[in-house]
């Protein structure tokens, strides 16, 4: 029996058994994921836009959207810490797979577990680390804004 476009699934409440709960939970631990993926990649999207030479025109406007995003922004540094320590305990808790004490396709989960929490480790550095420039980017870019405006006031003195 296949699946049609008009086939409607129908789980009621005493269905839904512990293998599906936990489907739902991974589904939202990856949506975590998700979410830090896109945080640094605006990050770095506004730190690329704001580091182009050219763009002067956008710039000052760049600049204000980006002040008022760095708060709202902060929230990505408590929220990689907790991610860092979800895959610390995943990492101390998952059972280890030495030798001949597991089967081939047991070593391959715990490798790939490993490969997986490396890379969400690299995705952490990169949204902290993003976040970090586009604090810095932002405060040189206003600073050389008011030194800009400093040097014209004093020539209009002159």
């Amino acid at each position: 029996m296949g699946l049609g476009p008009k086939t409607t699934l129908t789980i009621e409440v005493g269905q839904l058994a512990r293998g599906e709960e936990i489907g739902i939970i991974l589904i939202f631990m990856a949506l975590e994921w998700v979410v830090l993926g896109y945080a640094a990649g605006a990050e770095a999207i506004m730190v690329l836009l704001l580091t182009i030479p050219g763009l002067d025109g956008l710039r000052k406007g760049l600049v204000a959207v980006t002040r008022n995003l760095l708060k709202p922004f902060l929230s990505v540094v408590p929220f990689c810490l907790f991610l860092l320590m979800d895959i610390y305990w995943k990492y101390e808790t998952q059972p280890k797979c030495e030798g001949e004490s597991c089967t081939p396709s047991e070593h391959l989960r715990h490798q790939k577990s490993i490969m997986k929490s490396q890379r969400n480790a690299l995705l952490i550095a990169a949204a902290l680390i993003f976040y970090w420039l586009l604090y810095s980017v932002t405060h040189l870019v206003v600073k050389i804004e008011q030194l800009d405006q400093r040097v014209q006031r004093l020539k209009d003195r002159e």
